[in-house]
């Protein structure tokens, strides 16, 4: 229970350091949101609690295929929001695609051999 505890609260303090650097600095904390830490905590909780070598393989790898898909939300999003779309209006529908996108890439994936 207290690791889980603390797995909370680190990724509790990840995400609210970004959110205040982005308030002085939009492009640092872009760059600090778009370092892998969440997947390497991931690989190091995983380690730790499983020391299943494959597991994290599959897992690094799973991540790889996934972040493919999340990618034109980055692009799309903000020529939405210079086009006057409002920001939750703009955000719900790239949720949307990025789900549609994840799901495309499980089929993907799927056809093509990859394992998630």
């Amino acid at each position: 229970m207290g690791f889980t505890i603390i797995k909370t609260v680190l990724s509790a303090m990840i995400i609210t350091m970004v959110s205040e650097i982005a308030k002085r600095s939009p492009a640092f904390a872009a760059l600090i949101a778009s370092l892998p830490l969440i997947s390497v905590l991931g690989m190091i909780w995983i380690y730790n609690e499983t020391h299943d070598v494959p597991r994290i393989a599959a897992h690094a790898q799973a991540t790889f295929w996934f972040v493919l898909p999340s990618l034109p939300m980055f692009l799309i999003l903000p020529a939405m929001l210079r086009h006057g779309i409002g920001f939750y209006v703009a955000l719900a529908l790239n949720c949307a695609l990025t789900a549609l996108l994840y799901l495309a890439m499980v089929k993907l994936g799927a056809y093509f051999g990859v394992k998630f």
